[in-house]
């Protein structure tokens, strides 16, 4: 009971904390001033600071749920990423547009891009900035484990995980385990169960 109130009051006091520069970036509207605030709450250290980050996101991601944790140094570049219930985000991870289902875990060094399709090459060969109506939205279902130094670019499905350090480039089905670079998956539940 005490340890529930106590978590109320942090994350109550984080949202007080957090609304004056979640106002500044017009709540995730104004990008410069979202992605300076998102930088320096990824620098937040310790408990305290996974308050503040979840706080702050909960203000300004398209959704957020005050139940998830966000680690150090992990950021949103994007406020249309969603994130929901009971999410946990590791260390120095990066999530670009992307739904986030609830009970996920994600391990440290994860990049999340915002699909596979962000840069394009002109009639020289040179490479163009990101083109932000390429980007599309990545969706992990719920309950999916995402190994450290993982890169996802496609959806995963629910009940899913992903070792450590695949690159996920094709969409993985729901209740599969995936490997590699490119990611394959060797391990479906039907599989598993003898189907």
């Amino acid at each position: 009971m005490l340890k529930r109130a106590l978590k109320t009051a942090l994350s109550g006091a984080s949202l007080l904390v957090s609304f004056p520069p979640a106002a500044v970036s017009a709540f995730g509207r104004w990008t410069a001033a979202y992605e300076l605030f998102a930088h320096v709450y990824a620098l937040a250290p310790g408990l305290l600071g996974d308050y503040l980050r979840i706080a702050y996101y909960k203000l300004t991601l398209a959704e957020c749920s005050l139940s998830s944790r966000i680690s150090f140094g992990s950021f949103f570049p994007h406020p249309e990423a969603r994130v929901g219930p009971h999410v946990y985000i590791g260390p120095y991870c990066i999530v670009g547009i992307a739904s986030i289902g609830e009970r996920t875990q994600i391990a440290s060094g994860v990049q999340i891009l915002s699909g596979r399709h962000q840069h394009s090459r002109g009639a020289a060969g040179g490479l163009s900035g990101a083109r932000r109506d390429a980007f599309s939205a990545v969706t992990i279902g719920a309950d999916c484990w995402i190994g450290a130094g993982a890169i996802i670019m496609a959806d995963v499905g629910a009940g899913s995980t992903i070792g450590a350090g695949p690159v996920v480039s094709r969409p993985i089905p729901p209740l599969s385990v995936a490997v590699g670079s490119p990611a394959r998956v060797i391990e479906q539940a039907s599989e598993a169960a003898g189907h």
